[in-house]
Parts: structure tokens; sequence; C-alpha cells
């Protein structure tokens, strides 16, 4: 068990895990899980951390889909910011708690603002990562989002 899937457990939330054999040459971990799982790529999603104005350690979190690209002014401005850029992995996985590839939304060690993108919302269920590399957990948006505590923006182009 990970912490992000003990935190759904605890809170109750309906949920469903899905699992499979990472590959360690896989380029994009978010992709891998769509192929190796046969998900729609609209409905797997990718936890990102981002820094805002210039400052290293203080971050947000984006969640978007995996087909996407995160919009660093939307991010900045989902957050109330001026400024953001991608976090430093070192320090992502240090205030998660989790390895690149395997951070998730949920049960991070510390609770960072957290922002999902809207589109989100059009499914029934998405998948995010569960916490390990090769391990997803499909709930839905608003879960996820009562959950994390987070808001929906439209966070990519």
């Amino acid at each position: 068990m990970t912490p992000a899937i003990n935190l759904a457990k605890k809170k109750k939330i309906p949920h469903t895990i899905h699992q499979y054999d990472h590959d360690p040459r896989s380029e994009s971990y978010g992709l891998e899980a769509v192929q190796r799982l046969g998900l729609d790529a609209n409905t797997v999603f990718k936890t990102l951390l981002y820094s805002t104005d210039g400052k290293e350690k203080e971050l947000a979190v984006a969640v978007i889909p995996v087909n996407c690209k995160l919009n660093l002014k939307f991010a900045a401005k989902a957050a109330g910011k001026k400024k953001a850029e991608m976090a430093n992995p070192d320090i992502a996985q240090k205030i998660t708690g989790y390895v690149v590839g395997g951070i998730s939304p949920l049960g991070q060690k510390k609770r960072l603002p957290t922002f999902i993108h809207e589109s989100a919302l059009q499914y029934d269920t998405i998948h995010v990562s569960a916490g390990r590399r090769g391990v997803e957990i499909e709930l839905s948006a608003n879960d996820l989002a009562s959950i994390a505590q987070a808001s929906f923006y439209c966070l990519c182009d």
C-alpha cells in the first residue's frame, strides 16, 4: 500500500487500483500507463510540481492529462502568483515523499496547493499515480479534488 491508497481507503472514497510492470526505460510514465493498461489518454493524469515566483521550495501541484503540456502562465495564475517554473525533481521528491514518475496528488508528506485541469470533470473517473511507478488509482475527479483539497482550472493550452 502507498500513502495515496491508504488515504483513499481512510476517506472511504470509491476507487480502483490498476497495476502494471513498469519499464525503467520508458520515456513517459503517464503514456506508459496508458499503453500498458489500455486506457484513454484523456483520462490518465500526471502529477507535476512547480515552484512559484522564483522560490524553489514554494511549490504547487498541477494534475493534467498525460497528453497535455502544462502552461506555466496558467499554473501561476491558478496559484495566485506571477510566475511559475517546473520544480527541481530532487526537491519535489523530498517534499512529497514520492519518486518522480510515481508522485501522487494524494498522500503527500506536505499538503501543497493543488490544481486539477478542468477537463477531468468530463469523465466519470480519471486515473492518477497511486504513489509508485506502475500503480494507478482510478477515482472521480470530484473525489480527488475533495481529498486533495484541490481546485479545477484550465492548466493546458
